[in-house]
């Protein structure tokens, strides 16, 4: 990771019928994207395990890295993403979505 990368912070809560087949799917579907669209160069995902217990009811979180800014507005309107968004849709309760640029020194 290059200090010019943008980290793209997704986290989701799930509505109660979202069975955990569902969850499965929108996952594969979601881990699918990388081999659709060029400009993510990095993904990873899991599910809360903190004892903190501030989660706000956010149970799944996904981490996108884009080269750039540029990279991750190309994203945002690509077919495959708007793909995704259709099937994951209707079975979010919450989604919460942070961008940034690595700014430590």
């Amino acid at each position: 990771m290059t200090k010019s990368d943008l980290t793209h912070v997704v986290l989701f809560k799930f509505k109660p019928e979202a069975t955990p087949a569902k969850v499965q799917e929108i996952i594969a579907a979601f881990e699918a994207l990388p081999s659709k669209i060029k400009q993510i160069k990095g993904f990873k995902w899991g599910t809360n395990n903190s004892p903190e217990k501030l989660n706000k009811g956010l149970t799944h979180a996904f981490v996108l890295t884009f080269d750039n800014e540029k990279d991750r507005d190309d994203y945002l309107p690509h077919p495959a993403h708007k793909e995704f968004g259709k099937i994951v849709g209707p079975w979010l309760d919450i989604v919460t979505v942070v961008d940034f640029t690595n700014q430590a020194k």
